[in-house]
Parts: structure tokens; C-alpha cells; sequence
């Protein structure tokens, strides 16, 4: 069990924990002169002989090192509240009871301290001011101690609560990957770097290579200590020393808030979407895009808050929000933050993280809302999976789902409604319906296609996805296109797509321009008239006699050799049959050799012969070309 202390700066917070510790604790010489806790203390003790050492996180509680109390604060299982019976319930008490309900540590005790000073009259006060102070929340009716570090009175009775309290502690999960949020960093002579922290989830073992901080710098860990005792393996829960070493290591490099985590976790981001609460008892609306500091494990970071559902917030309201962080965030789905106001004075409210990697584009739409209310309501990824699945049309990353949930994919247990699309850059999961609708989509789409253009043979990749107009990125529109390619349900015709059923159907004006074009084709044999020549001799438009002979090519009874050039296809299959004959003889054609063979000009040769190299019948080496017998093109004229 890991233990915080909470509550106002000389409320005897550091006494208490030397009195049911025995511990004077790790002080600085700057806290022992000025007679005050400015950072973290850290104390183990048993709380019964022969029980496994708790234990005690002891925070600061001026409200200028509330940083430094939030740093504590985050992953213990119970809070002992600390109220001086003198002063009774002060600022600090309560910004720093509202902390720890916004983190929502699980336990809370309260301990009313310096009973020694006052009259049995001014305790019951207090008492009533705490029971009123916790009434509306979920500490109400928390246990309350009245007690003196100096004469002993109460501690041992606060003690044997907190040994009661150990045995509720729920046993964290070890499922995930490593989280620790360095709170400290020190060298040890001999050891080299040592960092500590509270382990948040998963487990760690010597031997282990994570990686460390935003630049994800690789470390092993030599060995590790778990609440303060050596230890093979250390677990989520526990307090946590690891001494590490990596390239060119040292202990500068190393920082408060910095994370150690597993490669596969590894993912800071710079846009995380939130369930926001502002506390009840702020005055003021907080505005849409307002600067906070964000608070979350022991990170420190400004953002500007976008509101996804409205423009102002109110105080005890919720409402769903984006942070634009000015530094990257490490967060996964459920983790609490605090967020305090710009000149980081006081406490606003905070939050559960829902989306780590919340998207810039349509943060505030209906669907993406859907979204963030179904990461609301989740506690486990495969409750959210089934609905996160209805409203993304697009598919999901696993990989990233990984990260979101601290959950690798050989722990989940998909329903069998999902369906797993493999693309280029990685899988996709879609429910399964909705992916059998996409490839009815797509087949419609392209009938459609046909439909408006019936003297085409069809689209490209590239058109059709921009025809079909789906919320798929490429790689994902490719794997469906894929997918019907393979089955049959589209056939292909070099790079145009069409139903197996499709084919083209000119218009009477085009079938009665190719009778005019054809024939004046056919006669030029090696040389053919360009298009300006043919529009000339046939007065008509030369865009006309373009677009025809361009959709002709595309159909495959002319190709286009340079711009405005055609060959009708019996007058390339002639050029090809008399370069596969040459190949005879020798398999390298010289451009004057194919020059004499078609009674042509050399620079005619020179683009027939490239229009070859693109075809992949013959292959440029140098100054010479390679007559390719095992091409397509040279198989497809064997045949005939």
C-alpha cells in the first residue's frame, strides 16, 4: 500500500509520518532551516510486525509547491488528510482535498492533528468543520483521528486503521505495459543513475529495456529495489527504484515527469481529448481555449483547453474537451489529470483522459462526440470496441488501440463480429457488416461510373476512390479494392478498373470518326500522320480527333507513343513481331538496325523503341537495348 498525505502548509503532515514511522524522513537542509516541506518525502515502515513495508509519500503544503504535491499525489491508494486542530480547515485543505478527489484515489483518512493545543471544545469544531468539508463528496463520512505526534496520543489507534485499510487495497492489474512517472533521479557511486517512482501499471524486471523521457531514449535496468526492498521484479502499485544505464546516460538527462515505458508503448501526443469537471466552487465560467497547466503522473504542462461542447463551462459542470498541449503528454485511456490556471495559483478542476490521440479535424462532430461518450462509459477496451467500431467508417489501428488502452493485441478478445483488413501500412479493424457494405459501395459506385461513362473502359485506382467518395484513407481503400480484384467481383485491364460485364460502347459519332481515322492510320504503317494532320485531312476539331484516339488507347486499339502520336494496335504487334525475329539472330538491337528494319527516321526509331521500354519488351543498358523474349508483350505475340 503506498500512503499520501494531504492538507495546509504547519499542519503537522512531516510529524505525523516520524511518529507512525519512527522515520525523520529524507529532508533537505533547505527544508530543515526554513522549517517547512517544499518537495517530496518518502518514508517505509510496517505497520505491524511481520506486515510488508507501506509505503508514505509526504507532500508539501504551501500553495506555491502544489506542483510538487501533484507530483506525490498521483498512484497512491489512500490519502491521510492532516487538519490542525488549531487552525481547523484552511485553503490548502481544501484545494488539496479537491486534487485528490479529481485523481480519485480510492481511500481517504482523516487525521486531526495538534490535539494537544486546544480545549476538547475547539476539536468537536473541527471535527464538524472536516465531516461538513467531506459531506459532498466521496470521502464523506471518512474516518477521523484525533491525535498528537508529540505526546503520541491517537497514533497508534490511526495506525491500526491504516493496517485495516491495507487489506481493502485493490490489487492493481500487472496486464499492460510498464508505466513509471519519474519523481526523483539521483546517481549512486558505484551504480550509476537511479530513478524512482510509483509503478502504475504492468511490471519490471532486471534485465528489462525500456525507454526513457519524450525522446524515448533506450535504458536497461541493471537492478531495482520495490518499497525500498531489493527485488527481481516490481509491480503496478508499488513504490519503485530502478537503477538504469543507457548510451552516454547521466543523471542531468533524467527529469521530473519524465516516463519509463516499453518501445511498444512509447507514444507522447500533443492533442488529448478529456472528460473535463470543473470544481463547484469555481466563481468564474471557464472559456473555450483558456491556457492551463495540465497535470498528469508527475508531467507538468501547459495547453490551451479547446471545449468540444459549448464555449463556456461552469462550475460542478462536465463537458467533453481537447487539450493542445505545448509539450508532448504521455497518457493512456483512464488516466487522471488536474488542470490548474495559467499563472499555475490555483486548482480549476481535471479530468479522465479518453483519447490520448485525439484528432485536429472535426474534434466537435456528432460522430466523433459518439465516440468520446462510448470512452466515457468504458472501463475495458472490449467494451468499447463494438461501438468505437459503429462509429469509425474509416477502420481502427490495433497498434494504436494498444497504446490508448495499455493492452496488447494477444490479450483481447475480439468478438466475432470484426472484421481484420490487412493494408500496407498495417491492419484495420471494421466491423464486419460495414465492411461487406463498403465492397457493395464500391461495386455500385462503379456501375454508376459505367453509367455516366459508357465509353470508357472505367477508372483508375486513384479516380475511383475519389469517385466513391468513402471515408477510407488509401491504404484501406487499396486492401478493399484488392479484395474484389482477387474474387473476381472487378477486373482490370492494365490499370483500368471495371465490372466483369462492362464494355465500352462509343457514341455513333466516335464509331464514325474511327472509320474515318482508321484506315489513314493503317496507311501510314511505320509513319503515321499526327493528330493536327489527321484533324486537317478530315476537317474536323483536333480535340476531337485527340479525345477519341486517347479514349482509343485506352480501350487498346491504338497506342499512344509520344503526345499526339498513335500506332493502330496491328501496326505495333508488326513492329514488335519484327523485333522478336531480330532477337533471332541477337538479342541487342542497335536504334540503326531497327531504323533500316521499318524504313523510318532515327528519332521515329529512337520514341518506338522507348514506347517498347515502358511496354517491357526491350530493356535500355547503356547505349544499347535488350530484346526482352520473356515479356508479356513477347509472350502475348508467341501465342499468336
Amino acid at each position: 500500500m503506498i500512503v499520501g498525505t494531504a492538507g495546509h502548509i504547519d499542519h503537522g503532515k512531516t510529524a505525523l509520518l516520524q511518529a507512525l514511522t519512527g522515520q525523520a524522513g529524507d529532508n533537505r537542509q533547505e527544508e530543515r532551516a526554513r522549517g517547512m516541506t517544499i518537495d517530496l518525502g518518502y518514508r517505509y515502515a510496517a505497520l505491524a510486525e511481520g506486515a510488508p513495508l507501506t509505503g508514505f509519500i509526504d507532500v508539501p503544503g504551501h500553495e506555491r509547491f502544489i506542483h510538487n504535491m501533484l507530483a506525490g499525489a498521483h498512484g497512491i491508494d489512500l490519502v491521510l488528510l492532516v487538519v490542525a486542530a488549531d487552525d481547523g480547515v484552511m485553503p490548502q485543505t481544501r484545494e488539496h482535498l479537491a486534487i485528490i478527489e479529481l485523481l480519485g484515489i480510492p481511500q481517504a483518512l482523516v487525521a486531526i492533528s495538534k490535539c494537544d493545543r486546544v480545549e476538547a471544545q475547539r476539536l468537536a469544531e473541527v471535527q464538524a468543520q472536516v465531516t461538513a468539508l467531506l459531506a459532498a463528496g466521496p470521502y464523506a463520512g471518512a474516518q477521523q483521528f484525533a491525535l498528537s505526534s508529540i505526546t503520541g496520543q491517537g497514533v497508534d489507534a490511526l495506525r491500526q486503521a491504516l493496517q485495516a485499510a491495507a487489506g481493502k487495497v485493490r490489487q492493481r492489474s500487472s496486464e499492460g505495459g510498464f508505466r513509471l512517472a519519474v519523481d526523483r533521479a539521483f546517481a549512486v557511486s558505484g551504480a550509476g543513475v537511479v530513478v524512482t517512482g510509483t509503478a502504475l501499471a504492468g511490471q519490471v524486471s532486471a534485465g528489462d529495456t525500456l525507454l526513457l523521457g519524450k525522446a524515448g531514449k533506450p535504458v536497461r535496468v541493471r537492478g531495482l529495489h520495490a518499497q525500498n526492498q531489493p527485488a527481481l521484479v516490481a509491480h503496478a502499485g508499488q513504490r519503485v527504484a530502478l537503477n538504469i544505464s543507457g548510451e552516454r546516460l547521466a543523471v542531468e538527462q533524467v527529469h521530473r515527469g519524465d516516463w519509463l515505458l516499453p518501445a511498444w508503448l512509447h507514444a507522447p501526443s500533443q492533442r488529448v481529448d478529456i472528460e473535463l469537471t470543473l470544481l463547484a466552487d469555481e466563481a468564474r465560467a471557464f472559456e473555450h481555449f483558456s491556457a492551463v497547466h495540465v497535470h498528469l503522473g508527475t508531467q507538468d504542462v501547459t495547453a490551451r483547453v479547446a471545449l468540444l461542447e459549448g464555449e463556456q463551462l461552469r462550475g460542478g459542470q462536465r463537458m467533453f474537451a481537447q487539450l493542445l498541449l505545448n509539450a508532448p503528454l504521455q497518457a493512456v485511456h483512464g488516466d487522471r489529470l488536474v488542470l490548474r490556471d495559467q499563472r499555475a495559483q490555483h486548482t480549476l478542476g481535471g479530468g479522465r483522459v479518453l483519447d490520448p490521440f485525439a484528432p485536429s479535424r472535426h474534434r466537435r462532430s456528432p460522430a466523433r462526440l459518439r465516440q468520446l461518450q462510448v470512452l466515457r462509459d468504458a472501463e475495458t477496451l472490449e467494451q468499447a470496441l463494438p461501438a468505437l467500431l459503429d462509429s469509425a467508417p474509416g477502420g481502427l489501428d490495433p497498434q494504436r488501440l494498444e497504446r490508448q488502452f495499455n493492452r496488447l493485441r494477444e490479450s483481447w478478445q475480439l468478438p466475432g463480429d470484426v472484421q481484420v483488413v490487412a493494408t500496407r501500412q498495417g491492419q484495420l479493424l471494421f466491423a464486419r457488416a460495414h465492411w461487406l457494405a463498403l465492397r457493395e459501395q464500391l461495386l455500385a459506385r462503379l456501375g454508376q461510373f459505367h453509367e455516366q461513362e459508357p465509353d470508357q473502359l472505367g477508372p483508375d485506382r486513384d479516380r475511383l476512390r475519389r469517385f466513391c467518395a468513402m471515408a477510407l484513407e488509401r491504404p484501406a481503400f487499396v486492401s478493399l479494392l484488392d479484395e474484389l480484384l482477387g474474387e473476381g467481383a472487378i477486373s482490370s485491364s492494365g490499370p483500368w478498373l471495371h465490372l466483369p460485364q462492362h464494355k465500352v460502347q462509343l457514341s455513333d459519332a466516335d464509331t464514325a470518326l474511327w472509320a474515318r481515322l482508321e484506315p489513314r492510320l493503317l496507311a501510314g504503317e511505320f509513319d503515321p500522320p499526327w493528330v493536327r494532320t489527321l484533324a486537317t485531312e478530315l476537317g474536323t476539331g483536333e480535340g476531337d480527333v485527340r479525345l477519341l484516339l486517347r479514349k482509343l488507347a485506352r480501350l487498346g486499339l491504338v497506342h499512344q507513343v509520344v503526345r499526339d502520336l498513335f500506332y493502330p494496335e496491328a501496326t505495333l504487334t508488326c513492329m514488335a513481331e519484327r523485333l522478336l525475329q531480330q532477337a533471332q539472330a541477337s538479342p541487342i538491337v542497335q536504334v540503326a538496325a531497327f531504323r533500316d528494319m521499318l524504313g523510318i527516321g532515327r528519332k521515329r526509331s529512337v520514341q518506338i523503341l522507348e514506347y517498347f521500354d515502358r511496354l517491357g519488351l526491350t530493356r535500355r543498358v547503356g547505349d544499347q537495348r535488350h530484346i526482352r523474349i520473356d515479356s508479356a508483350l513477347a509472350q502475348q505475340q508467341a501465342r499468336h
